[in-house]
C-alpha cells in the first residue's frame, strides 16, 4: 500500500485532528522555561501533530517488515521496563548504551508512560493509530542513543530537530523552532547551527520508526548508526557539555 495513497485519512476516530496553535504555544513557553517540564512535550505534540501519526502508521505498512510488527503491535514499553531483558543485551550494543544512559540520568520508560497519560485516555486504547502513537513515545530515548545527542537543553532541542525530520510532526517543528530563536542570543557557540543539523542528520537517517527495535538493540552501537546512516553530530560535540544547558536561556 502506498503512502500516497493513505495520506488523507484520518488520524483517529474517523476525523481529522484541528490543530491548536494557541495552546501549542503556551506549552512551548513553558518547555523553553522548563525543560524538565516534559508533560508540556505531550500538550504539544496533542495540538499539533495532526495526521502525522497515521501516515507514520501506513509508511510502516509499506515497508519490507512493517505489515509483520504492526500485525504483532508488540508494545516496546514491557521490554525497555524489563531489567532483565536490559542486562541480558551485549556490551557494546545498542541496547546496553540505552540501559546505561536510563540508569545513569534516572529516567524511565514508565516514567515517560505515565506523563504522557496525564489528559490522555486515549493513549493507551487499542487503536492502531494509538499503538503507533505509543511506538513513537516509547523510542524517544533510544533515539538519544542512535542520535548521539544527551538530555542537556541543546541535546533535547537537536532530537527534537532530527525527529521532526523523521515523523514529519509539526509538534516537534515548533518546538525545534522555539528552542533555535530562544538560541540566537547564545554567540559564544554555534547552537542554531546544532539544532539545524539535527535536522539534516534526521532527514538523511532511514526511517527509524519502521525498525524491529528488539532486534536493533541487540546490534552494536557503531555498526548499526553505520546501517541506519546516522551521522556523527559533530557541531553539537565540539560544544562543551557545560554550555549545552546555557543554549536555552530562561526567559524573563
Amino acid at each position: 500500500m502506498a503512502l500516497a495513497d493513505t495520506a488523507e485519512r484520518p488520524a483517529f476516530r474517523g476525523t481529522a485532528p484541528k490543530l491548536d496553535w494557541l495552546h501549542a504555544l503556551k506549552s512551548l513557553r513553558r518547555l523553553l522555561n522548563d525543560k524538565e517540564d516534559t508533560g508540556q512535550v505531550f500538550e504539544i505534540m496533542r495540538a499539533l501533530n495532526g495526521n502525522s501519526t497515521a501516515r507514520a502508521y501506513h509508511h510502516l505498512l509499506a515497508t519490507p517488515q512493517g505489515g509483520r510488527i504492526a500485525y504483532e503491535r508488540a508494545e516496546f514499553a514491557h521490554r525497555l521496563m524489563d531489567d532483565a531483558w536490559l542486562d541480558s543485551l551485549p556490551q557494546g550494543s545498542v541496547g546496553a548504551a540505552y540501559r546505561n544512559f536510563v540508569r545513569s540520568e534516572r529516567i524511565s520508560a514508565e516514567g515517560l508512560i505515565e506523563i504522557s497519560r496525564q489528559g490522555a485516555p486515549a493513549v493507551d486504547e487499542p487503536h492502531p493509530y494509538a499503538w503507533m502513537g505509543r511506538r513513537t513515545r516509547d523510542v524517544h530515548d533510544v533515539w538519544h542513543i542512535l542520535s548521539g545527542y544527551h538530555r542537556d537543553a541543546l541535546g533535547e532541542a537537536c532530537l527534537v530537530a532530527f525527529s521532526y525530520a523523521q515523523t514529519k510532526g509539526l509538534g516537534w517543528a515548533l518546538i525545534a523552532a522555539g528552542a533555535a530563536l530562544r538560541a540566537r542570543g547564545g554567540k559564544q557557540y554555534p547552537y542554531v547551527k546544532a539544532i539545524w543539523q539535527g535536522y539534516r542528520r534526521g532527514k538523511a537517517t532511514k526511517w527509524l520508526l519502521g525498525e524491529d527495535y528488539e532486534r536493533l538493540m541487540a546490534e552494536p552501537l557503531e555498526g548499526a548508526r553505520r546501517r541506519l546512516n546516522i551521522t556523527p553530530a559533530t557541531i553539537y560535540n565540539a560544544i562543551p557539555p557545560e554550555a549545552r544547558d546555557g543554549s536555552l536561556p530562561t526567559a524573563a
